[in-house]
Parts: C-alpha cells; sequence; structure tokens
C-alpha cells in the first residue's frame, strides 16, 4: 500500500498551518484525496501547468519526482539536519516552512525548479515515511544505474 496521510495527520498539519493559505490548499487537496500523495501531486501538477506530463509506464509523478530530488535532497546535510530538527519538536511552523523552503532552495540550486505546493507534498511525504527510508526507498538500482553507464570503447 502506497503511503498517505490519515485524516487525522490532515487535520495536525492543518493546525500547525492556521495561517497559511497556500499549505491550507494543499492539506486540502490531499483530504479531498484521501490523503493520497500520488493523487494530490497529480492534482496539484494539473492545476498549476494544465496537464499531467507522459510518464514512463508503470512510474508516477510522485516517483519521477521524488527520484529527481533523491541525490538533492539525501546528499545535503542542511536539509537533513533540518529534517532531524523538526522530528525533535513537530509542532513547529517555523521549522516545516523551512523544510518547505528550504527544498525548493535545494531543487532550484540543482536545475530543478519546484513550486511551493508540490514541495509541500514532498516534505509531508519525506516526513511520513522517513527520510532514511526516503533517500533509500528512492536510490536508483544497480539496473538503473548500469544503464547510465558510459560504455567502454
Amino acid at each position: 500500500m502506497a503511503a498517505q496521510l490519515s485524516t487525522a495527520e490532515i487535520n495536525d498539519y492543518r493546525e500547525i498551518f492556521p495561517n497559511d493559505d497556500p499549505a491550507q490548499a494543499v492539506l486540502a487537496i490531499l483530504d479531498k484525496n484521501n490523503g493520497s500523495f500520488d493523487d494530490s501531486l497529480n492534482e496539484i501538477y494539473s492545476e498549476k501547468f494544465g496537464s499531467l506530463p507522459e510518464m514512463p509506464e508503470g512510474k508516477s509523478l510522485l516517483q519521477i519526482t521524488l527520484k529527481q530530488l533523491r541525490e538533492e535532497v539525501c546528499g545535503n546535510e542542511g536539509f537533513c539536519a533540518q529534517v532531524s530538527d523538526y522530528n525533535k519538536n513537530p509542532r513547529s511552523v517555523p521549522l516545516l516552512t523551512g523544510l518547505i523552503v528550504s527544498l525548493v532552495g535545494v531543487a532550484a540550486t540543482n536545475s530543478f525548479p519546484l513550486e511551493r505546493a508540490i514541495a509541500t507534498v514532498v516534505v509531508l511525504y519525506i516526513l511520513k515515511i522517513g527520510l532514511n527510508v526516503f533517500c533509500e526507498y528512492t536510490e536508483p538500482s544497480a539496473k538503473d544505474a548500469s544503464s547510465r553507464r558510459i560504455p567502454d570503447d
């Protein structure tokens, strides 16, 4: 079963972000989609950009996005430290907002423009499954890595 937020978790985040309209909009979409990160990300992307890009067979927009962000996020000590700080104080609005802003910045630094609503979904996903699981789960397989090798002459 894919990771998703429960109604109680969505309501907890609503309390953390009482005055943050963009975050509340993301939470409303998550609630409407029964906490599904995949469905919510698809909806947000469609609202922002019109339609979903064509995905490789068997892959979702969330999987592709997470794969693209893994190296930047998992290799970024500052972001990892922020996740750790937030996990120690999970009701902190500044820490959670900082994670979202940091993800947008990390992505932009690595030429991967990331809209704030999409970053919010990704951060909530990472917090749900845990950073270590995220970094391990989205790590490219040996098969994927070998397909990117430059052949020897």
